[in-house]
């Protein structure tokens, strides 16, 4: 039997699967609920926000991801104790020992500024987990953006007790210790930072600081040089490097390197003073 064809000379099979593309193409186009929740609080719509994902918690109530932004969202829009249930039924679909539901209570928090109750958040986070190290790490980390840092240590070293390895945990902890004035501590946790991932250049960059903090021209050196090693192009380390030279009575090499900053275009004022002090007897 000869199969039919349309008007295009295709087959009705061949219709059926050009129909199915276009439909398959056309679902594929819808976002998630999340994404469309996303995009209504990008409006300013988060109470219709709110109801995309409720409705998709009611059939899809292992969609994590809409519950945890579901907790944002509620808070975004004031209702703390929507969020404070949301964090309950976060906390009964994660495993035990999982203190990421406290942490986005954290969160939502903070995106109406109630910074108490959100650093009260990610303590609970902390005493929740006790083996986990994300409940100190977030607020020692949030305390640390505050400009908190007083708080932001301890946290931070408790995070690294519980097992924080990681190169922005160490480069936060040396951020607030040298704010703090411990250049000893600091450097610890810049070098521990530099061992987490020798490809990045932030902890080299705190260690140069704390180096340069302590007239350590050496030191300084040695870092300036291991973020040359790392960013090529990174004029304030070329500018650096030539100080540290200077100080160490090298001052040949130091105009080489001041050349070399201003090849990367390192502020002419700063080049200009360093001239002047290798200028000068």
């Amino acid at each position: 039997m000869v199969a039919q064809r349309d008007s295009r000379g295709r087959s009705r099979a061949e219709v059926l699967a050009a129909v199915l593309t276009v439909w398959i193409g056309a679902v594929g186009c819808v976002p998630a609920p999340a994404d469309r929740a996303k995009s209504l609080v990008r409006q300013h719509r988060e109470e219709e926000a709110i109801h995309v994902l409720e409705a998709d918690l009611s059939r899809h109530p292992e969609d994590l991801e809409a519950l945890r932004l579901l907790i944002r969202v509620r808070a975004a829009a004031g209702d703390f104790r929507g969020a404070q249930a949301g964090v309950e039924a976060l906390e009964r679909r994660l495993p035990e020992g999982d203190p990421s539901a406290w942490i986005e209570l954290g969160h939502a928090y903070e995106l109406d500024h109630h910074f108490e109750e959100a650093l009260a958040a990610y303590d609970e986070a902390s005493s929740s987990a006790p083996l986990s190290a994300a409940g100190p790490r977030e607020g020692g980390m949030r305390c640390a953006r505050w400009g908190e840092a007083g708080e932001a240590r301890p946290r931070l070293e408790e995070a690294v007790r519980r097992g924080a390895r990681d190169a922005e945990t160490f480069h936060v902890l040396g951020l607030v210790l040298l704010k703090l004035g411990d250049l000893e501590a600091a450097r610890e946790a810049y070098r521990e930072g530099t061992k987490s991932d020798p490809k990045e250049a932030e902890n080299w960059l705190g260690l140069a600081t704390v180096s340069v903090a302590k007239g350590d021209a050496a030191g300084a050196l040695a870092a300036y040089d291991a973020i040359l090693e790392r960013r090529p192009r990174f004029g304030p380390a070329a500018l650096g490097r030539a100080w540290a030279l200077a100080k160490m009575g090298r001052k040949d090499e130091a105009r080489r390197a001041l050349d070399h900053a201003v090849e990367l275009g390192a502020p002419a004022a700063n080049v200009a003073r360093q001239r002047a002090s290798l200028a000068s007897p």
